[in-house]
C-alpha cells in the first residue's frame, strides 16, 4: 500500500509506487505512472466482473495479462515482500 492504494513499485525504488490499483464505491481503475509523473488509466471494470484466477490469484477482468512485463513486476514485488519478511524488516 503507497498512497492509500495496494501499488506496485520499482525493485529499484521500493519506495515509489508505478502501478496502482484506485478502489472507488463501485469500480477498480488500473493506473500507470508515465514517466513525466503523471498517472494514466489503463483498465477499469466493476467489482462485479473482476475474479481472481484459482491458480495465479492475479485479478482477472482489468486486462492485467496483456500489459506487457506487469506480471514480471508483480512477481518481483511479491518475492520482494517474502524476503524482506524472512530479514524482519
Amino acid at each position: 500500500m503507497i498512497g492509500g492504494h495496494p501499488s506496485l513499485t520499482k525493485p529499484s525504488q521500493p519506495d515509489v509506487a508505478i502501478v496502482r490499483l484506485v478502489l472507488k464505491a463501485t469500480v477498480a481503475s488500473l493506473e500507470i505512472k508515465k514517466p513525466i509523473g503523471k498517472w494514466e488509466k489503463v483498465a477499469g471494470e466493476s467489482y462485479s466482473r473482476i475474479t481472481a484466477d484459482p491458480e495465479t490469484g492475479m485479478p482477472g477482468g482489468l486486462g492485467l495479462a496483456t500489459i506487457s512485463g506487469l506480471s514480471a513486476l508483480m512477481q518481483d514485488n511479491k518475492y520482494r515482500q517474502v524476503f524482506a519478511k524472512m530479514e524482519g524488516r
